[in-house]
């Protein structure tokens, strides 16, 4: 069988990147800019900077990656591109100039939904087994799906509000953590003692999550405690947050994977770097036979490696886009209809 190579561009926040993978499971090369050091000085990421640094940094990006790989756009088969959600802007370019690439060289344009990619991001680890479970946890989403094979998509559960990674920025800002404060969250959370009496948020029997409430709870209590003339515990308070979240997110994972006869789990996006949570899954799916796969640290952020994974088995799909793609902020990945 003739190998498929695929150039995967990824744009969808704050970091421009490509990657061209073989076979949905080689990384060949992949090049990531990003805008870290620039959005930590607004304490976050500011759409229309991301944007404008994508516009400068994506032909740049192209030209190191092909440069790389010691390859040129006509060793490759079809081009791949996160078309959504994200920001908008940022979205737009990556779409803009993947249609252009596929203009120019005549190869196939494969749209991939970003929550595609990052469960994908697993099977440059190893092969996907199925059927699986997959949480994906990231700073736009908290999800629990269902897959009985590849590209078949089940949502299960997913937030009603704040996603996971979202709730420890915020909460990362309140006890004046520099952004990205998510790691640093992981880390102090390992360094204290679980003493704040926080809520477990949504602590129900649904598959559903809302970090909503533990946000508020901990903005109200540093609120009061400095009212109080009180001094915050960081790492304690660091350390309950974290107890909480993770509590509540092993929890429901696990009960999925019971109701739902499967025994397999992989964990996707960047909070799937959280050692917190690795943790606590790790030491649950032992105790329930469980197979637990995690993507490499390098994969677990956006990246335009795993976009690449996830393109070869639409690309088998015959899922493809013409040049009528266009970038959406917002959309669903179980009601895909590119076929």
């Amino acid at each position: 069988m003739k190998d498929i190579y695929i150039l995967a561009i990824e744009s969808s926040c704050d970091e421009t990147s490509m990657s061209i993978i073989k076979n949905g499971s080689v990384e060949i090369a992949t090049v990531v800019l990003s805008q870290i050091d620039i959005h930590k000085n607004y304490g976050g990421v500011v759409p229309e900077i991301a944007s404008r640094n994508h516009i400068e940094n994506i032909t740049i990006v192209l030209e190191e990656l092909l440069q790389k790989a010691n390859m040129k756009t006509e060793n490759i088969t079809a081009i791949a591109v996160t078309y959504g959600p994200g920001l908008i802007g940022s979205l737009l370019i990556g779409v803009q100039a993947a249609k252009t690439i596929s203009l120019v060289t005549g190869k196939p344009l494969i749209p991939v939904h970003h929550i595609a990619g990052h469960i994908y991001a697993n099977n440059l680890e190893k092969r996907l087994s199925f059927p699986l479970i997959a949480l994906v946890v990231s700073g736009g989403h908290t999800e629990l799906v269902y897959m009985n094979e590849d590209y078949s998509f089940k949502k299960i559960g997913g937030t009603l509000d704040d996603a996971v990674g979202e709730c420890y920025d915020k909460v990362a800002k309140v006890i004046g953590l520099e952004y990205p404060g998510g790691p640093k969250v992981d880390k102090l959370a390992h360094l204290g003692k679980n003493t704040y009496n926080l809520p477990y948020p949504l602590n129900d029997n649904s598959y559903n999550f809302s970090f909503s409430g533990i946000k508020s709870a901990v903005i109200n209590l540093v609120h009061n405690e400095k009212q109080k003339g009180n001094t915050i515990n960081k790492e304690n308070l660091c350390t309950s947050f974290q107890d909480r979240i993770t509590t509540v997110l092993v929890k429901k994972t696990i009960n999925a994977l019971k109701e739902y006869n499967v025994n397999n789990l992989i964990v996707a996006g960047g909070v799937s770097a959280n050692i917190g949570l690795r943790e606590r899954l790790e030491e649950e799916c032992k105790k329930n036979n469980i197979n637990l796969s995690f993507p490499r640290l390098s994969y677990c952020t956006d990246n335009a490696a795993m976009i690449g994974a996830a393109a070869y088995y639409a690309y088998k799909k015959g899922i493809i886009a013409d040049q009528t793609l266009t970038a959406k902020a917002v959309d669903n990945l179980y009601n895909q209809k590119f076929i």
